[in-house]
């Protein structure tokens, strides 16, 4: 089995933040400190491949799964906890960005291949995100403001 975490952040759901099987990609590779509520906290975003989601630097049909959480904020503060946190997508860009980051995550995985996407509704709506993908996901989570979701490869 082999995994890609496409834009894996700090690794913030993965019960085992070095799970073998995975390969954690992500553009950005930084330490931040930002101030939580009254806490200073420290985030480490340490991605095992830099890279970008548009140029995903694996050959066609390389992976059985991959895992993309990209930013779902359009609006945080620069500097915020949250923007560090998650990083942001642009206001102007991301329906483009979205588009061909699925196109990438469709080119590397296998023919067989199954795609878990994860979104917040807080500033875009899935539905929106699914208009971008050209595909609708086999399954997922229809209540809760952050949703999880399936695709395969068609």
């Amino acid at each position: 089995m082999k995994i890609l975490d496409v834009c894996c952040g700090s690794r913030m759901f993965w019960y085992d933040k070095q799970e073998p099987h995975t390969t954690y990609m992500d553009i950005r590779k930084a330490v931040y400190t930002a101030k939580d509520r009254d806490l200073v906290r420290k985030i480490e975003i340490n991605p095992e491949v830099q890279a970008d989601w548009k140029h995903i630097p694996f050959d066609d049909e390389t992976f059985d799964l991959v895992v993309f959480d990209p930013p779902h904020l359009v609006r945080a503060g620069k500097t915020s906890w949250l923007a560090k946190k998650y990083g942001t997508l642009d206001l102007m860009t991301w329906p483009s960005e979205l588009h061909k980051a699925f196109q990438e995550i469709m080119r590397v995985l296998k023919p067989t291949g199954t795609m878990l996407f994860k979104w917040n509704e807080e500033q875009i709506p899935i539905k929106e995100v699914f208009k971008t993908f050209g595909q609708q996901p086999i399954l997922g989570d229809m209540r809760s403001k952050t949703k999880w979701s399936v695709f395969i490869k068609p």
